[in-house]
């Protein structure tokens, strides 16, 4: 078995109004200047993927859904992948669960 990781290409930018640019609304000196939502992070634990369209299409899916912000695969040839998404909160368990299935792919147990 063997472990890949696979660049999608997405970086992240700075706003021009300066800032850590991690959507925190930090300005000069660091201090938030309004209140903003935190992201969560989920770990989902997804089986049956063996290639870089098995993690584009299950980035896909989780990208299309509200609150979605990034998505980051651990590719496990043959094994369980590890999936870590970052979110507004948005998006349920229930709803990522579903985007998973609607890839292809079903999680682990």
């Amino acid at each position: 078995m063997t472990e890949q990781r696979i660049d999608l290409g997405l970086t992240a930018t700075t706003p021009a109004s300066g800032g850590c640019g991690d959507g925190c609304g930090c300005g000069a000196g660091g201090v938030a200047s309004t209140p903003t939502t935190r992201a969560a992070t989920s770990e989902l634990r997804v089986e049956g993927m063996t290639c870089g369209h098995c993690v584009r299409a299950v980035t896909e899916e989780l990208t299309a859904l509200d609150g979605v912000e990034v998505v980051d695969v651990e590719l496990h040839d043959g094994g369980v992948s590890v999936v870590r998404i970052a979110s507004t909160g948005a998006a349920s368990d229930d709803d990522l669960a579903a985007a998973i299935d609607e890839a292809g792919y079903t999680l682990a147990r």
